[in-house]
């Protein structure tokens, strides 16, 4: 492999969203089941074309089919051997922070350290109230439930007690992330400019949707981030970690792509009989067209964002058929993706972060010293008595972040109660 390829200071991947669509060209709907290998297919190609990132999205209802996405990214981890995978975006609303620190600190075990999240609050209103929550409540329930899960991964044993869920006494999530390193986590936004505050608080990654609004808008989150990133005192602006979304469907021709993509366009339930292909284009980051006309929008991301670490493209929605999307990935991986790490590589300042991996979260914890390895002692489970129910003790680098201040949330650690 040539240096650029290797380059570590971005990533390049997709994202699927798991929509179940009619192709308007055949008029035929791909079942529950097809779909699902379907996706299967494509994370796998993903890494054969030399794809660094696959991420998974969540939803709970029909036409979507990921209602539970550790469990489809186990199973492409073990069918893969580099790709990292990510999601896109798990709820943090409406899953326990329990069961999310538990399953993602798992993904992490069995993937090698190759897993990290996305969280969000989601955009599906009923979701709310089919797990017992309140939509009004959408944004206190994403800080309490993160506070709980930040806690979670880097104390053994956690006290708990909040306005959304049943106090926790003692308790300990199992098993301990991979190396005393929690999953890197990516806070996703819309539109909220209190997410970008609650990425910045905690020195998180943030990543924008970069899809259904002109880049002003994203603009604006993203700046807000790096202010505050630097205000909390995690470095300067220019050190935060950002991640942006886009959309490309690409054929040898311009002519060519427009003309293919277009009923897919037209039709699809997101922004289908909307604004025109041409006019969505103009003010999104959507390109159809050559891989040239990708390469050159999307390398002039940065002039607008600042140099950035992950750039993650939509390329299987609106009812696309598979052999499709897996032609869309072979020109991302042989055409597009090589050009875009040598031209984002050039002039990039030397101070600007690479990409989290868990390799390199591991050697910011530890230096040369060996990680943790997290060995329980003889306990019942009972873990009311003591500090820790496992031999060692976890690791206090990386958990010095002053718990829920920025937002006014009480509690506090074990070890300072």
């Amino acid at each position: 492999m040539s240096e650029s390829t290797t380059w570590s200071g971005m990533q390049f991947g997709i994202f699927t969203v798991s929509d179940i669509t009619e192709d308007p060209t055949t008029g035929t709907t791909p079942s529950e089941a097809e779909r699902i290998q379907a996706t299967l297919e494509i994370a796998r190609h993903a890494e054969e074309v030399g794809l660094d990132v696959f991420a998974l999205g969540e939803h709970h209802n029909p036409p979507f089919w990921s209602s539970s996405p550790t469990t489809t990214l186990a199973y492409v981890a073990a069918q893969t051997e580099r790709l990292i995978l990510s999601t896109a975006t798990t709820l943090i609303t409406t899953n326990d922070p329990v069961k999310i620190a538990e399953d993602y600190a798992m993904l992490q075990h069995v993937s090698g350290g190759r897993a990290d999240l996305m969280l969000g609050r989601g955009n599906t209103g009923p979701v709310y109230p089919w797990f017992g929550k309140d939509i009004r409540q959408g944004l206190p329930l994403a800080v309490e439930s993160y506070n709980l899960l930040h806690r979670l991964w880097r104390e053994d044993v956690v006290d708990w007690e909040g306005q959304f869920r049943t106090p926790l006494q003692g308790f300990t999530s199992t098993p301990r992330p991979l190396d005393g390193v929690p999953p890197f986590v990516w806070h996703g936004s819309i539109r909220t400019p209190e997410i970008a505050e609650q990425a910045a608080y905690y020195g998180d990654g943030f990543f924008a949707n970069n899809i259904f609004w002109p880049k002003e808008h994203y603009q604006r989150l993203i700046t807000l981030y790096r202010q505050r990133f630097a205000h909390y005192g995690h470095g300067t602006p220019e050190q935060a970690i950002v991640g942006l979304g886009g959309q490309v469907f690409m054929r040898a021709s311009s002519q060519d792509a427009v003309r293919e993509f277009r009923p897919y366009f037209d039709n699809a339930p997101v922004y289908g009989h909307g604004p025109s292909l041409e006019d969505f284009s103009e003010m999104t980051p959507l390109t159809v067209g050559s891989p040239q006309q990708v390469i050159d929008r999307y390398a002039a991301m940065r002039e607008t964002f600042g140099d950035y670490q992950r750039q993650l493209f939509l390329i299987d929605h609106a009812g696309l058929p598979l052999k499709t999307v897996l032609e869309q990935l072979d020109i991302l991986g042989g055409e597009v993706v090589p050009v875009l790490r040598k031209e984002l590589q050039q002039n990039r300042p030397a101070e600007t972060p690479d990409a989290p991996t868990h390799e390199n979260l591991v050697a910011a914890t530890y230096g040369d010293q060996a990680p943790r390895r997290a060995v329980p002692g003889a306990n019942r489970g009972d873990n009311l008595v003591g500090e820790s129910p496992y031999q060692d003790a976890a690791p206090k680098a990386g958990s010095a972040v002053p718990v829920g201040a920025a937002f006014g949330l009480g509690g506090s650690s074990r070890k300072d109660a």
